[in-house]
């Protein structure tokens, strides 16, 4: 068994090495390429003592970041992508978690990257691609890998301000893209439109189908996904006929009814959706517009290499039923348990706890955490089993397939990311005029609600913590109370609070 991604990368090569791998907007690289400039950074970051080692890539989302993370495994050392528009508070908490040993960046970017409270090595990416690689060095080490070994970690947020490591094998994820390149039938006549940022955990399915099957992926201006009829106009141009969006991209189009401008029946194969819930109203628009697409609803956290179940949609919705998340992903376990830790019953509502080989190995440099939600599974006492509690709430439908119903605690999914409104209130305490605040999500209106006790309008909340938080993070509404309700507990008394949204 192959135990590292990158001997799909070098079977695609040597199968197809001038077909395009990867597209930006400024280049492309073909899989050679991609082989020979991924084997020339590992040589480079060999060279300098470092295997098993996080290494952070700090680059604008594009085709030299992919090469970045390929020559990071190739090396049998791991990445953890660091995006440039990351507030700068955020970026030093994460290089706090990670503590790389090497950054990947460009020149134009290693004086932006020198603000950061990082004191190690740079790998300067346009020069070392153009070095001789060293394959005997290379070989050597990723002959001592084992699919065990960390691939990537991904930061999410974390409820006390400090973002989450989340980490992820080799074997993780090529079980998951095993399971996706079957089930979806995806070969090298296959071209994807990307959406998700690198650092997201949807974008795994884009990069990897395309490294293993020999698909080629686009990778889709942000811009347009303002703009929704260019957008599908891109499409078009490029023949792309797979995409794997946040269910708000394909909102966006189905709202300003894109459709009737640009005709994607010959193009569009595949449609695929992850990250929130797929409001049936809209997509009942792409239905209609695009009759013999296939659309499925993948669910999943980043802690189970980015979903765990799946539905391909085989049936009318009216537009106010809920999508189903549907069945396990072939090699996955899903449990889902009540209040006292056993099996649902018939219609009863519970957590939904996952089991298997796409488990994250844990949040980096985080033990207390990981002890939280991977666990023993309560059902096997005879073995160790870890199993990883979601927080997300389920139950069976009529046709036994899962629905999802909410979150067990505030995290939250928003424009297709996973947050913990504990970290917009830490940055919205750190204003000098806030005595007290809450978050709450209005789930109806997709709006994160801020509930502050002063005369602060939103505009000048949201720019002063646009320095701490990410833009997707930031409160869509802010009310003003007189008086914060507390709990019984001496807690702010949220149940209270939803009565205002």
């Amino acid at each position: 068994m192959k135990a590292n991604v990158t001997y799909w990368l070098d079977q695609t090569a040597d199968r197809l090495p001038d077909k395009v791998a990867f597209a930006d907007e400024r280049k492309a690289v073909t899989f050679g390429e991609l082989r020979s400039q991924a084997r020339a950074l590992a040589g480079q970051i060999l060279a300098r003592g470092f295997f098993k080692s996080p290494v952070a890539v700090y680059m604008e989302k594009g085709v030299d970041m992919l090469v970045s993370f390929m020559g990071a495994a190739y090396s049998c050392n791991f990445y953890s992508p660091i995006d440039i528009g990351m507030p700068a508070s955020r970026v030093d908490k994460i290089l706090e978690v990670l503590q790389p040993s090497l950054v990947i960046t460009t020149a134009a970017l290693r004086d932006t990257f020198a603000q950061y409270a990082y004191q190690g090595d740079y790998l300067i990416f346009e020069e070392a691609v153009l070095l001789p690689e060293d394959g005997q060095i290379v070989d050597s080490a990723r002959d001592r890998g084992i699919d065990t070994d960390l691939l990537y970690v991904l930061f999410t947020s974390g409820s006390t301000g400090i973002p989450k490591g989340v980490t992820i094998s080799h074997r993780s994820v090529i079980d998951y893209i095993d399971w996706v390149t079957e089930t979806f039938q995806i070969t090298k006549e296959d071209t994807f439109g990307n959406q998700a940022p690198f650092y997201f955990d949807n974008s795994i399915l884009d990069i990897y189908s395309t490294i293993k099957s020999g698909a080629t992926t686009y990778i889709i201006p942000k811009n347009l996904f303002a703009q929704p009829v260019p957008l599908l106009e891109y499409l078009r141009e490029n023949q792309i006929n797979t995409i794997f969006w946040v269910p708000s991209a394909l909102i966006v189009v189905a709202k300003l009814k894109a459709f009737r401008n640009v005709d994607l029946s010959d193009t569009l194969r595949r449609v695929l959706f992850c990250g929130e819930v797929m409001p049936n109203r809209q997509l009942n628009v792409w239905r209609k517009f695009l009759p013999n697409v296939l659309y499925a609803n993948l669910y999943g956290p980043t802690e189970i290499t980015d979903a765990c179940t799946y539905y391909i949609v085989d049936r009318e919705f009216s537009d106010d039923e809920p999508l189903p998340i549907g069945v396990p992903m072939a090699n996955t376990d899903i449990i889902v348990l009540n209040g006292q830790d056993k099996p649902v019953a018939e219609g009863e509502v519970g957590e939904l706890c996952v089991r298997g080989t796409s488990l994250s190995m844990g949040y980096y440099n985080n033990p207390e955490k990981t002890g939280e939600v991977f666990v023993q599974n309560p059902l096997n006492p005879h073995v160790p089993e870890i199993i990883y509690r979601t927080g997300d709430l389920v139950k069976y439908n009529e046709y036994g397939e899962l629905v999802y119903l909410s979150r067990k605690d505030f995290q939250i999914k928003h424009m297709g990311h996973r947050i913990e409104l504990g970290e917009i209130e830490t940055a919205v305490s750190s204003l000098e005029e806030i005595a007290l605040c809450c978050c709450l999500y209005d789930e109806k209106r997709q709006k994160i609600v801020l509930f502050i006790e002063e005369q602060l309008d939103k505009a000048y909340i949201n720019e002063r913590i646009a320095r701490l938080v990410p833009e997707y993070m930031l409160p869509n509404k802010v009310i003003t109370l007189e008086t914060m309700p507390i709990n019984a507990n001496g807690k702010i008394d949220r149940v209270k609070l939803k009565e205002y949204l």
